[in-house]
Order: structure tokens, then C-alpha cells, then sequence
């Protein structure tokens, strides 16, 4: 397995910071418009796997097979509350 280029860690940890940020319920599109906003050029197939990869971490739960989509579950939104 190859080491993940620079951009894809940044996009990576700027995704992470959307969900924690806003949390909520996460598809590609909602991925792919946060990593715009944040500066990058996102590919689908790259933002269906840091989704995965979140999902994995447990920042975010599946809550849809088809279409897939999460739920952020926590965020710092909540801890504003």
C-alpha cells in the first residue's frame, strides 16, 4: 500500500475539521463542497475514502448504504450547546 501524498493528508485533516465543526449527516457531495471550501481540488473516489477512513475512526457513522451517508458523532458544534 503506498504512504498517502501530502495533499491527500491535508484534504484528510480538512475533512476531519468539517465534521467536527459542523457535524450533521456526510455524503460525497457534502465531502467534495468541503474540501472546495477549503482550498482543494478533491477527486469523488479520494473523498468516498477519507469518509471511510472517518467512519473507520469513528468520527462518523453509516447511517445509508445507498446512496451511502454518515452521521457525524460529535462534533464541536455540540460542545457549544
Amino acid at each position: 500500500m503506498t504512504e498517502p501524498t501530502a495533499g491527500t493528508s491535508s484534504q484528510r485533516a480538512d475533512l476531519e475539521k468539517a465534521v467536527r465543526t459542523y457535524g450533521g449527516h456526510w455524503d460525497t457531495n457534502r465531502g467534495l463542497r468541503a474540501l472546495r471550501d477549503a482550498g482543494h481540488d478533491p477527486q469523488e473516489k479520494n473523498t468516498r475514502h477519507i469518509l471511510r477512513d472517518l467512519a473507520r475512526q469513528g468520527l462518523l457513522v453509516k447511517v445509508e448504504d445507498w446512496p451511502v451517508r454518515y452521521r457525524a458523532t460529535q462534533s464541536d458544534a455540540d460542545d457549544r450547546s
